[in-house]
Order: structure tokens, then sequence, then C-alpha cells
């Protein structure tokens, strides 16, 4: 059985699987349309698998953001399996590339794309520079977990930012969850004392803690990052629990310079990665994992409120193939017919 049969049979039968498969599609037809197309043009070029398609095969990788170190790492994994599996019909490396970027990916590692929620109160910090979408984020995050039936409330954490107290408070309003906030120029370590404390007193499920993102004055940030930290820590141990980080796809290589930045700044544990639909460089979901092994936990999909969605490397896989499998049924199809 192929590897794209595989996808589609794990999440056959689930609604919930299948309309969550449903949005990576979607979400990634404009990374689709160009990569695949133009490996589709590599296969009808290149009869045969060969060096020659190998190196036109990396430059297309490369063109999709996935990332020089792991561009290598795939071509090497590529020309090994190609060998081990005797492939030598171009039309059949479709598949292994797939299978091989979710090995990539996953890295022989556990799943890590879930959030770590606490016995008690969740605190979960959201970090990032300004215009990612970090607080659309935190409003559609605030969202999914609502629905999950977990009660949230939002902490107006990035107080010198113009406009970004009374941006949260209206994703707070159309959510259906509080929003503690300050005083523009107020000190975000007190916003963030007075949250969890009211956040602990009404028995809330989840604090949510928008951040500053003034990335260019990175020792102020740290030290802001650090009294944050310091408060949350003090009111409850462990805390913050996850350290999100927005990073937005259409930004390409900036993206992973940001990412590499917050990492020396702050204990990430997680990437949400926004705009994802509104690139052709979604390779650069596998870049940042297989460069600084954050796992990325969430991707925007779309400008919808459901359109947040957890990472899955399979689906994001499918997403990038979905006409492959489509073909792949269609010949399959012609086989049985006659």
């Amino acid at each position: 059985m192929s590897f794209f049969k595989k996808l589609k049979d794990k999440f056959a039968g689930n609604t919930e699987q299948e309309e969550s498969t449903e949005k990576y599609k979607e979400g990634l037809e404009k990374t689709r349309t160009g990569f695949t197309s133009r490996i589709n043009d590599l296969v009808a070029k290149y009869r045969k698998v060969d060096e020659d398609f190998f190196e036109e095969l990396e430059e297309v990788l490369l063109q999709a953001d996935v990332g020089f170190e792991t561009v290598l790492e795939l071509m090497d994994e590529l020309r090994y399996e190609v060998q081990r599996k005797n492939v030598r019909d171009t039309s059949n490396v479709q598949s292994v590339i797939s299978e091989k970027l979710v090995e990539i990916y996953q890295a022989g590692e556990p799943e890590l794309n879930e959030i770590n929620f606490a016995d008690g109160l969740t605190v979960i910090l959201m970090v990032g520079v300004n215009g990612v979408g970090k607080t659309t984020t935190i409003g559609k995050l605030a969202h999914r977990l609502k629905n999950e039936g977990k009660t949230v409330m939002l902490a107006a954490g990035d107080t010198f930012r113009a406009g970004a107290i009374e941006q949260l408070d209206v994703w707070g309003q159309r959510v259906g969850v509080d929003v503690v906030k300050q005083a523009a120029g107020s000190d975000p370590a007190a916003v963030m004392y007075d949250a969890v404390r009211s956040a602990k007193s009404r028995g809330v499920d989840v604090l949510i803690c928008d951040t500053a993102g003034r990335l260019q004055n990175k020792v102020n940030l740290m030290n802001e990052l650090e009294k944050v930290h310091r408060v949350l820590g003090r009111e409850i141990p462990g805390a913050p629990h996850e350290v999100l980080l927005a990073l937005d796809a259409t930004t390409g290589q900036n993206a992973m310079i940001q990412a590499q930045t917050f990492k020396e700044v702050t204990e990430v544990t997680g990437i949400v990665l926004t705009k994802l639909d509104g690139t052709a460089k979604g390779g650069i979901v596998l870049a940042i994992r297989n460069k600084l092994k954050i796992p990325v936990k969430f991707v925007g999909l779309g400008e919808k409120m459901d359109d947040l969605q957890p990472f899955d490397p399979q689906k994001y896989v499918y997403g990038l193939f979905a006409e492959g499998l489509d073909k792949e049924e269609e010949l399959e199809e012609d086989s049985s017919d006659k």
C-alpha cells in the first residue's frame, strides 16, 4: 500500500479528522500549487531516477524554503531509499519523498505537538515580534480551548505597542473570555501578577498571556520576559507551562532567524506558524523543526476562527501532495475497470 493510501485510510471514518485534513489541503494550496507542479514537471522531464533528476529536485525543495540542511539530509535519505527499493521510475519517487518528509520531521522523537496542561491553572506565554499574528493566534487558541470545554482567561501583557491592549480586548469579547489589562505603558509583569491572581480566584483552567515583541531591543525584551517568568513562577510553581512562539510563515527564512533569536531570549517550548495558507514556501515547517528542534504545535490555515489547527506532520504532507493521492486513486480505478 502506498504512503498516500495509508494516510487517507488513517483519517477515513473520523469526521473531525477528515475536516482537519481538508483544512490542511485547502490551507496548503499555494505551497502545493508551486511545489507539486514543479515535481510533476520533473517527473515528466525525467523518465528515470538519475543524478540530474536529484539535482533539480534539490532546487525545487530549496525554493519551497525546506532549508539547506534539511534538503541535504532529505536528498541523502532519498538516494539511499531509491537504491534500497530499486526505484527506477520517477513517478514512484513522490511517495518516497512524502514518507521521508514525515520521518525527518519526527526524527524518531515522540509527538510533542500537544499543549502541556498542568493539574491546576495552565499558563501559556505567547511570544513573537509585532505583525506576525500573535494576538489573533491568542484569540483563536482561546476559542479552540473553550470549545474543548476549558475556561480561559487572557492577559494583555503587550502594554507598549499602540492598540495591542484594545486588540486583545476585542478578541476576548469575540470569543467570550475575560481579559485582564492595565493602562498602556504599565509594567507587563504587574499585569501578569493581576491575571494569575484573578485566574486562580475564579478557578480558570487556562491563562494565555500576550507579551511585547520588541526584538530590535533584545536586552530589554530578555529582561522583561525574565521578570514575567519570575512573577508567574512565584505565583504558580512550574509556570509558564508553555512558551509558544508565533512566526509568520510568509516571511520564510526570516521566520527562522526570529526563532533562533527568541530561543536565545527565552525557553521556547513550541511554535505556532501563522499564515501558512498565505505562502508558497510552506517548507519552512520542516526547516524550523529540523534545525531548531522545537516542535510546531499549531499552524494557521486560514482566516476563520477554527482555522488554527494542531500541527500534524502526516496531514501536512497530505496537504502538500493531495493531488498525488487523487491521481493515484484515478489510476487504481482505471486499472480496476480494465
